[in-house]
């Protein structure tokens, strides 16, 4: 004979409509007085109890239970839409580009519940085929974070991303320098057109790209200070930066340069060709202070000065200009001066790093492999040669 259920232990039917089996259970009252009633579908019997078993499981470890519809990319969007809030709109673009390009496209429609680490390894394996590990590193990121934002709403149990390490991917571009040949002719190509100034200070004090963007007239003295004792040279204060809230990457980034001759010349000239722009642009001119901006006073971004950069030195002798950018005049800078001697720690000074380490880790091709100080040193105390 079988035997009858005990109260409450629910039942199991088939649903016609939805031509399934459904197993539930009651679990009690809720405050109002309504009757908690947890379920679970299936093709089969036996299908249909698993199911409910889980959801019960869930039940006791206190989740609330995700809507059966919750993909991965329903976590991601919700993440993009209210995990962001009061990032740098920089930072959200990067994050939508790369959730939208790489991460919904693969495993979006995977339900959070059944996403699992072997599903994120072998994604970031396929990924790793043609990214490199910075981009790989920037879309775990975005997916942990989601997932992460999930966990937190009792979407899913646990985050199966913190389980799954970065593999190594593609090599990206490796910086380069410009030779002191190759920086000549660019200057010489340059000459003459909107970018001229800018490339001339960037290649002549090693500035980065974020902080001439963001310069303004009224930290560039021209003039110096001839009456100071001793003489002020013509000087430029690196202090800001098109980073979020203004400031330069580092505190050391904050930094006072001399101006050499030719960034001087360059200057005089670019500051009597924008109040030309500015009469031109008339009503439409925006005035920020910049020192570099756009035709009508606002501020440039790195796609307008990186296609204005190539334009401009799109006739250099011996410089491919689409393989060149404007960072890379940093580290042309840096190595202009370590051929010519300059000590590591004064070039650190002057690219606002840190230390020296900084330096050496970022821009270890562009510093002189053989250091010469010793060896000088030494044969100047013992002569050498037969005749010494």
């Amino acid at each position: 004979m079988t035997k009858r259920r005990s109260r409450g232990d629910g039942g199991l039917h088939w649903d016609e409509r939805r031509q399934r089996w459904i197993a539930t259970a009651s679990l009690g009252y809720d405050p109002s007085g309504k009757r908690i009633v947890k379920r679970g579908s299936g093709n089969t019997k036996t299908e249909a109890k698993n199911k409910l078993k889980e959801v019960l499981r869930d039940h006791e470890d206190g989740l609330a239970i995700a809507p059966t519809g919750y993909t991965v990319e329903n976590a991601v969007n919700d993440w993009l839409m209210y995990g962001l809030a009061g990032r740098d709109k920089a930072t959200l673009d990067a994050c939508t580009i790369l959730s939208r390009t790489h991460v919904i496209p693969a495993i979006g429609a995977r339900k959070i519940r059944d996403l699992s680490a072997e599903d994120v390894d072998k994604w970031l394996a396929v990924k790793a085929r043609s990214l490199s590990t910075r981009t790989l590193q920037g879309i775990h990121s975005c997916l942990n974070r989601a997932v992460k934002r999930a966990m937190a709403r009792d979407k899913v149990k646990r985050n199966v991303v913190e389980l799954c390490s970065i593999p190594k991917g593609q090599p990206g571009r490796p910086s380069k320098a410009l030779t002191f040949t190759q920086a000549e002719a660019v200057l010489e190509a340059a000459a003459g057109t909107s970018m001229h100034a800018y490339i001339v200070l960037a290649l002549l004090t090693g500035a980065r790209t974020e902080e001439l963007r963001a310069l303004t007239w009224d930290h560039v003295f021209l003039k110096g200070k001839p009456d100071a004792s001793p003489p002020i040279p013509p000087y430029v204060a690196v202090w800001r930066s098109v980073r979020s809230g203004g400031d330069t990457k580092t505190r050391k980034s904050r930094r006072t340069l001399a101006l050499p001759a030719r960034c001087v010349e360059a200057l005089w000239q670019h500051w009597e060709d924008q109040g030309w722009d500015r009469l031109a642009a008339a009503d439409d001119w925006e005035e920020n202070g910049l020192v570099f901006p756009s035709t009508v006073g606002k501020e440039l971004d790195s796609t307008n000065v990186r296609r204005a950069f190539r334009t401009a030195i799109d006739k250099a002798e011996g410089v491919n200009a689409k393989e060149w950018t404007p960072r890379e005049l940093r580290h042309s800078f840096v190595s202009l001066l370590s051929d010519s001697g300059v000590p590591l720690e004064e070039i650190s000074r002057l690219v606002g790093h840190s230390g020296t380490a900084v330096t050496e880790e970022v821009y270890r091709k562009q510093i002189r492999p053989v250091i010469q100080t010793g060896a000088v040193a030494m044969d100047g105390i013992f002569k050498a040669g037969p005749d010494r």
